[in-house]
């Protein structure tokens, strides 16, 4: 049955159907959009919450916090989802084995239903804790997804379409920054009595992705690889790519398969000693310490205190915060739709390098003592958020250079460029 579903394929075309356009927006909509959302949604009712905090805890024990104390509890808000982030991708070896990538995505938005109700009816318990748990508990969600829907997305795009893919998540990161900061705004959801509703919005794209994502076929490669159903991997090869040479693909991965099986497993000390991948850790390292250390995080949670340390007058700072979740769109867009002809390297350190600059030039501590500086400093604030959204925010690790993890068990070696590799280094379809 197999052999006759591939008889009458055609030469792979690597184009763009509405499948593949689909399933790519589907799949960020409820999870890239939701971590992009809960990144910016604690900057406008920051004083509320801490409000609510105080108010509770002194109902509950009859004293007050200082302002110490509610910083620090606030700040225990804001860290936890990272927290939470670091958990989810520790768990995505396991789940993604177990469950598949598409399944993965399905099972996890049980979380942010369970995070929505508790955030949301915080306020109405009295309760502060909700709040804290709720942030956990989605961090947890971010973290499982944002590193399954690349590797969905990867596995399912053509070769020549896998940077245009690998990037509409970013754009949807983008895109819930900029979707928090406008519904932030106080003629909207900006007032002290809808805050708990804010937090909880997250619980609406992940209601769209769990009726329609479960439509979709799962990875093709899973399927072959750990299911080895090669009907369905022929089905979901010709749902994502159906004027593709699906006989070409299937031959692809089961050869992948074949080298698999005769690959030495190494643990992590023997990777980090091995001389013939050296190079790829150190570049892997290096982009990525790169991003988390870039101080992108702190901006989008503390946007408007910058600015208002800045001098804008407070009631425009939630209008010039939407300005800058608009350039982040932007910027996110200009990536997407330029990465495949500039590469991936010059986005990332084009990217970097302005980001530097603008760090460089950005002088707060000048703004006392210079009115010039304020704008300059608001000015450089675009900057490296429009600099991390054109390369950085989606750290994609081209098919030249690439390694697979399986959390921290032992874990085969899968490289590809033959300049890069040993002799038992194996190919490895990446992202």
């Amino acid at each position: 049955m197999a052999e006759e579903l591939l008889a009458n394929d055609a030469k792979t075309s690597g184009q763009l159907n509405r499948s593949l356009l689909a399933v790519a927006f589907l799949s960020s909509f409820g999870s890239s959009l939701l971590y992009g959302y809960n990144l910016a949604v604690v900057n406008s009712p920051a004083q509320y919450i801490k409000d609510f905090y105080n108010e509770t805890i002194t109902e509950r024990y009859g004293w007050s916090l200082d302002d110490r104390a509610v910083t620090l509890l606030y700040s225990l808000t804001v860290g936890i989802f990272a927290i939470g982030g670091m958990v989810g991708s520790l768990l995505v070896g396991t789940l993604v084995t177990k469950f598949g990538r598409k399944g993965t995505l399905v099972r996890s938005t049980g979380l942010v239903f369970v995070a929505g109700a508790l955030m949301g009816s915080s306020r109405a318990c009295r309760f502060p804790a909700m709040v804290i748990i709720g942030r956990f508990i989605t961090g947890i969600h971010s973290g499982v997804s944002l590193s399954v829907v690349p590797m969905y997305l990867g596995e399912i795009a053509p070769k020549n379409l896998r940077g245009f893919l690998g990037l509409v998540p970013s754009i949807h990161i983008c895109g819930g920054v900029f979707i928090a900061q406008v519904l932030g705004i106080h003629e909207i959801l900006g007032k002290e009595e809808y805050w708990p509703l804010l937090l909880s919005l997250i619980v609406i794209p992940t209601a769209v992705q769990l009726m329609l994502l479960p439509w979709f076929p799962e990875s093709p490669r899973y399927l072959l690889m750990e299911k080895k159903n090669m009907t369905a991997t022929i089905t979901a090869l010709r749902w994502y790519h159906s004027k593709g040479n699906i006989q070409a693909e299937v031959e692809e991965m089961q050869e992948e398969q074949r080298s698999l099986s005769s690959v030495q497993t190494v643990s992590v000390l023997r990777l980090l000693v091995d001389r013939s991948v050296r190079w790829q850790l150190v570049t892997i390292a290096v982009v990525n310490v790169g991003m988390q250390l870039s101080g992108i995080d702190a901006i989008w949670f503390y946007t408007n205190n910058i600015f208002e340390n800045a001098g804008i007058a407070v009631e425009q700072i939630q209008y010039t915060t939407v300005g800058t979740g608009a350039i982040e769109v932007v910027s996110g867009m200009l990536g997407c739709l330029t990465i495949e002809r500039v590469g991936r390297r010059p986005l990332l350190v084009g990217g970097f390098t302005f980001m530097g600059v603008c760090c460089i030039t950005l002088t707060l501590l000048l703004q006392t003592q210079y009115a010039a500086m304020r704008y300059v400093s608001v000015a450089c604030v675009v900057g490296v958020i429009a600099g991390f959204c054109i390369g950085p925010v989606k750290i994609i690790l081209p098919k030249d250079f690439c390694l697979e993890s399986r959390a921290l068990r032992p874990v085969p070696l899968l490289l590809t460029k033959p300049w890069y590799a040993a002799d038992s280094v194996s190919v490895y379809p990446c992202v």
